[in-house]
């Protein structure tokens, strides 16, 4: 289910094809978040026009509203939202620990309060399989604790132990479903904290429990910037060449160009869209704030070169600070428009690079323009 296609000469960057149920991936790949079965202020059409291949939705807030029962009854997740290709979906453990009001932690599983209206629930690791299963996701993941920075290194080795457990349990549940051959895949998730050991033992215990990829999580969780890349790099050491690799979370373009040389394959981030809602646009210059002063003669595109469909249908950054600074919802859409499109751009021209074994020039490149 997942190809190298092409090994970088220079470094650990390389191109694949993942495939799924509803597709095959070129990676790297980056997947746009779209935590309530939508990315923020755009159809799935736009998504396909931005020419995204693959969104991240969430099992956590989708269990809570409209309920995982709504979305089987519609057919799934792809038809509920009206998109046809790969879902990758999060388990929700990242969201209960840190949006739950209340919250237990057993080797059963979570207890916790609903962070919309209070109401009280409790799920196993085979509660969630069994949401992604009805959700129709193509690439599942099991439930995990993630471990904010800093930790005890005794709260972290426990926090391992449990993860661990919730991995099997996780594996076990996804492969009693009904039909075994329905293209769907389940990764693992590393853990560990910032204590390499710790990293090393989650990698080999999950390498163990062969699962189809693998997932670098509880990164980004507040660590000073040169210790996250530490521990991906030590964490990626351990993990199978020939399966894809997930990194949870980073989403700047230069984290991606620093994670992309590594090895790394798939990246999720909310950062176009948040960024978007600020009126924050990214260009290979650097990112523009475009509700600033600066911008309010400025009558250029945001890009020059770009073929966003706001770029394309000559938006200038004049009319979307005004758009964004009288609150008006098309500013953020053309924003947001503009920075999937970049990030899939972005993702594009890393893998004609790597094919070209020229991807550390690109990197510099994207360095020296001011790209950030």
């Amino acid at each position: 289910m997942f190809t190298i296609i092409h090994q970088d000469k220079h470094s650990q960057a390389r191109t694949g094809l993942l495939k799924s149920a509803h597709g095959v991936v070129k990676t790297p790949a980056f997947m746009p978040v779209g935590t309530q079965a939508t990315v923020k202020t755009l159809s799935a059409q736009e998504l396909l026009d931005c020419q995204i291949q693959i969104v991240l939705s969430n099992a956590y807030h989708l269990y809570l509203r409209p309920g995982r029962e709504v979305i089987k009854q519609a057919g799934g997740l792809h038809k509920f939202m009206g998109w046809n290709g790969p879902i990758l979906t999060d388990s929700g453990g990242f969201q209960v620990f840190s949006l739950a009001l209340l919250r237990k932690i057993t080797e059963k599983g979570v207890e916790f309060q609903s962070h919309i209206d209070g109401s009280r629930h409790f799920l196993t690791p085979e509660d969630i399989i069994a949401t992604q299963l009805d959700l129709g996701s193509d690439i599942l993941m099991p439930l995990d604790e993630c471990v904010h920075y800093p930790a005890q290194r005794d709260y972290a080795q426990e926090s391992l132990k449990l993860t661990h457990l919730w991995a099997r349990r996780s594996q076990e549940a996804f492969g009693r479903r009904e039909q075994t051959d329905d293209g769907r895949l389940l990764f693992g998730i590393v853990q560990g904290s910032t204590y390499r050991d710790l990293r090393q033992q989650a990698a080999e215990e999950l390498v163990g429990l062969n699962f189809s990829g693998y997932a670098v999580g509880g990164i980004s969780v507040g660590e000073p910037e040169g210790l996250k890349f530490e521990v991906l790099e030590h964490s990626l050491k351990f993990l199978p060449q020939e399966k894809p690799r997930y990194t949870m979370g980073i989403g700047t373009p230069l984290d991606i160009l620093k994670a992309v040389e590594m090895g790394v394959d798939m990246f999720d981030c909310v950062m176009p869209t948040r960024h978007a809602r600020n009126g924050t646009a990214f260009t290979k210059s650097g990112k523009l704030v475009l509700r600033n002063a600066l911008y309010i003669n400025d009558y250029q595109l945001i890009e020059e070169d770009c073929q966003c469909l706001a770029c394309r249908h000559n938006y200038t950054r004049a009319y979307i600070r005004h758009l964004v600074n009288t609150d008006e919802i098309l500013g953020v859409r053309l924003v947001s428009l503009h920075n999937v499109y970049f990030y899939a751009m972005l993702m594009q021209k890393i893998r004609a690079a790597i094919q070209q074994d020229r991807f550390l020039e690109l990197k510099k490149e994207f360095l020296e323009g001011g790209l950030r």
